[in-house]
Order: structure tokens, then sequence, then C-alpha cells
């Protein structure tokens, strides 16, 4: 009986928050201008990311790889947006070609070289707005232990409270492309393509995310 008891007390404290939670994803709103955000750091949400890299292979297609392990941190000033900072590492090892002897060979001493070389990382050092929610960005892009100036293409996809954790959430977009020839990446050309595209897809949180309320 008192089992019984604390069961249905517990559906009863749970009901109002699961209605409350709906209620709030049902009617969420996000912010396309990123000076209505709150100021400060956002940590890249562990859950909402996608990090992109994609090369001609043989002039059949585009072949993609991501990469698994990735952490990065926003700098937001909305009063003055171009000064705003973003610094990400991602952890060269964790490329996914989705096939296991390609992600051994991308690893090793002939490409990426992770053991020598086990981060890339972006700083950047610049931001224009071209609109409300678009700029460009410019930064250092390391890979293989050389450092080069790369430009992307920023959208401001929004920003709010996360409907679900609560915390003040960032979403960004980012396209960008660069030469690996750069980075004395030449392996396997011209069979690959110098050139890499690259398309990120990230949440950005106030309190680092990827906790829901009443979890």
């Amino acid at each position: 009986m008192k089992r019984r008891i604390r069961v249905w007390l517990m559906v009863l404290l749970a009901a109002p928050l699961a209605s409350c939670t709906a209620w709030r994803v049902v009617t969420h709103r996000t912010s396309s201008d990123p000076v209505q955000a709150p100021a400060g750091r956002y940590r890249l949400d562990p859950p909402h990311w996608s990090v992109v890299f994609d090369v001609d292979h043989f002039g059949f297609s585009r072949f993609v790889m991501r990469f698994r392990q990735v952490s990065a941190t926003v700098d937001l000033v909305p009063q003055n947006p171009e000064q705003s900072r973003v610094s990400a590492v991602i952890q060269a090892a964790s490329v996914d070609t989705n096939d296991a002897a390609l992600d051994r060979l991308v690893q090793g001493p002939d490409m990426l070289d992770v053991e020598h070389f086990p981060q890339i990382r972006f700083e950047s050092t610049a931001l224009r707005r071209t609109a409300q929610a678009t700029g460009e960005m410019t930064g250092n892009l390391t890979i293989h232990g050389r450092t080069r100036p790369v430009l992307l293409q920023v959208t401001y996809n929004g920003g709010a409270p996360n409907p679900l954790t609560r915390d003040y959430t960032l979403g960004f977009g980012a396209t960008g492309a660069f030469d690996r020839s750069e980075f004395g990446l030449n392996a396997w050309f011209p069979a690959v393509g110098d050139q890499i595209r690259l398309s990120i897809q990230a949440e950005f949180a106030a309190n680092g995310g990827g906790q829901v309320e009443g979890e």
C-alpha cells in the first residue's frame, strides 16, 4: 500500500512537469538576432553538433568524413557581435569515414598522422556581419602541425532558452573550404582532390547543455 502511494505521488508530481515541458516545446520560438542573446561563454552542446569534411573522390563523388569528438566554445558579445570569438578542438583520431580500414589510413602517417598531431584546432580572429543573422568569420586552422587562415560563411540559426534544458542556447551553421596541400596533406592526389569543403552545424549552451530538465 505504501509503495502504491509513493508511485501515485511520483506520477502526480511528474504530470505538471511533463505538461509544462510539452507546452514549452510546442510554443518554442527562437530569435534570429544575436544582439538579443545574453552575453557570455557558451559551450558546445554534446549531443547537438556535426562537423563534416568532404573531398572529391576519383571524380565520382564528394567523399564524406565526419568527426566524433569535438569541443568548442563561443564567447558572445551581443552588443558588438563582431567582437565575439570561437574556439574549437577536434580529436583527429575520431575521424569516421564509415569504413574502419579507411579510418586507419586517414589516421595514419600518410595523412593526419594522429600519433604525432592528435588535434585539429580552430581559433577565430575576426567576424564581419553581412546581415542580421549572417557573417564571415576568419580564423586560424591548425592541421597536421601547420596553421593556415581560413574563411567561414556563418549563419546564426537562432537563440532562445532550450525548451527541455532551460539553458539559453545558440545555434550556428558554417561552411568553408581549404586546400589540404597547404597543411602538408598531399597523399593520394590527384585521385583524391586537394580542396576540402567543410560543413558545421552546432548548438552552444550557456551551461554546457545535455541535461534535460527533470532527469
